[in-house]
């Protein structure tokens, strides 16, 4: 009887097409030695003139972008500053701690957001997305991942960062990306669900035509070219003329002897010439070469940091720190937009396959989103709400958490509490003793007076304390009104150059007790 083949297990995706489950566990592009998947390559960024620069991006816009991709790898490798500003825009979103927010309040849904997080809380999950990042050069960036099934769950193994030379864009449409394989001109598709594509959207067209590194490419290579001329200038001009003089009657061999003794001094700084003969030194005028090479080199670093992370403060040596503290390391609106297109490469291609395979397709997955906070100017708004809150103006304790980056403690939760002193207990001895006058309501009135109590509070001030509400009532009146009716805190701002409070009755009392305190003073004095 013949033996029948082993069939393999399949199931169905989200499209209704059933897929193996195999090849979840396999990998699919793994390097060869050879081939057009060899890990080994040649360099094409040494020579790199207009002329191969322009060749070599003509090439990759017609879909083959091979020596492109070894270029974009090479400048990370060559160049100091791109590598430093392309690094810093990287870890800006691979430094957010990512998020998960639940499908809805259902049961099932909590218990699959909780299985994200712990999926994120894997080491190799940081790492994956810092793999991902590299797209942003080279205008996409593909990683397999190997799942393995245990305990009744399929989880991601190992995520494995693929050469990007290995790949190629499909010839009808320039979008799909394919493996590279020999043997076939279209490539091989990518396994559903073993992959996780990331292409930033850093300008509209093809992927191939999106990478950060053809723009600094450009820049690259005009600065290999300033520096090659700025070493050659240096040869000539960094180090001092050694010029010999020799006299009217100087024979033919002393003029060879003075010759060779001037070479001698560029080599070994050691030389003999025959008595009555000089050697000047005459130092170089080479200042201007920092002028014309060194003001080059630093404009084609600002062009690259402006194309890369969108400023140049914090990386211009010229610049201060208040300058630069007024700046992110990148650029607000690029960083938001490089963390919402992550988040959304891990959720098609990572939180979606995982949530189907274990719960089902059914199931909306949970999101999970890289948030990028503004930075709060705590001090200014510490100020402002010590000032606004005692007039009246309310203010929801959570928003203020939110904005300070604390989060509303739970229930019952240990806090922070403000540390009170108590008030010692002093008793006045005869004849020294102060009224201090506090509001207290009156039990026979019901209304509000000032009681006396003891203390060592200057009469003065109790007395001017007596008559604040009424001194300070038209001018408190006018600013709550202002709060109230304002919709934003500049709206408010704007409204209180218009408050012009009566303000006589209360000067009238303040000069009439700065005269009562220059009495006091003259007679203790």
């Amino acid at each position: 009887m013949a033996k029948q083949p082993t069939r393999k297990s399949t199931v169905l995706g989200p499209d209704g097409k059933p897929f193996q489950l195999a090849a979840l566990t396999e990998e699919q592009a793994p390097p060869t030695s050879t081939g057009v998947r060899s890990v080994w390559t040649d360099s094409v960024a040494g020579g790199l003139d207009p002329g191969k620069l322009a060749a070599l991006l003509k090439s990759a816009n017609e879909g083959d972008n091979h020596d492109f991709l070894i270029l974009a790898e090479e400048m990370e490798e060559r160049d100091g500053h791109y590598a430093s500003v392309l690094g810093q825009r990287k870890r800006a979103v691979s430094g957010i701690e990512p998020i998960v927010t639940p499908a809805s309040d259902d049961a099932t849904d909590k218990e699959i957001a909780e299985a994200v997080e712990n999926l994120m809380q894997a080491p190799n999950f940081a790492d994956m997305v810092d793999d991902l990042l590299d797209g942003i050069a080279k205008g996409y960036s593909a990683v397999e991942t190997i799942w393995e099934t245990g305990a009744d769950r399929w989880t991601p193994s190992e995520y494995i960062h693929r050469d990007p030379r290995h790949f190629q864009f499909d010839k009808r449409t320039g979008r799909e990306l394919r493996i590279r394989e020999d043997g076939n001109e279209d490539g091989l598709e990518l396994n559903p669900y073993g992959w996780i594509v990331h292409r930033p959207k850093l300008k509209s067209g093809l992927t191939v035509r999106g990478g950060i590194a053809r723009i600094a490419a450009w820049c690259f290579m005009l600065k290999a070219y300033t520096l090659q001329d700025w070493a050659a200038f240096l040869e000539v001009f960094g180090m001092p003329l050694r010029l010999g003089r020799y006299d009217d009657n100087a024979s033919a061999e002393e003029k060879r002897i003075l010759l060779r003794a001037v070479r001698d001094l560029g080599s070994d700084a050691a030389a003999i010439i025959p008595k009555g003969m000089e050697i000047d030194f005459v130092e170089a005028k080479g200042g201007q070469g920092n002028a014309v090479f060194g003001a080059m080199t630093e404009y084609l670093d600002k062009q690259m940091s402006k194309a890369i992370i969108g400023q140049t403060m914090t990386t211009d040596e010229g610049s201060s720190r208040s300058q630069s503290e007024t700046h992110d390391e990148v650029r607000g609106d690029i960083k938001r937009a490089d963390a919402r297109q992550m988040g959304t490469t891990i959720n098609r291609a990572l939180i979606a396959p995982f949530v189907g395979l274990n719960w089902g397709w059914e199931y909306v997955p949970p999101t999970v989103s890289f948030p990028v906070e503004d930075p709060e100017d705590i001090e200014a708004l510490t100020k402002s709400l010590g000032t606004l809150v005692p007039l009246g103006l309310r203010v929801s304790a959570a928003d203020v958490n939110k904005r300070m980056g604390f989060r509303v403690p739970d229930k019952g939760e240990q806090v922070l509490e403000p540390q009170v002193t108590a008030a010692p207990n002093i008793v006045p001895s005869p004849g020294s003793e102060r009224a201090h006058r506090l509001p207290h309501a009156c039990p026979s009135c019901g209304e509000t007076h000032l009681a006396a109590t003891a203390s060592d509070e200057d009469p003065l001030v109790s007395e001017a304390l007596e008559h604040w509400e009424a001194d300070m009532g038209p001018t408190v009146a006018m600013i709550l009104a202002s709060a109230k009716s304002a919709d934003s805190y500049e709206a408010f701002l704007a409204d209180l150059d218009q408050v012009s409070p009566d303000v006589e009755a209360m000067a009238d009392r303040l000069a009439t007790q700065m005269m009562k305190a220059r009495g006091d003073g003259d007679i203790d004095g």
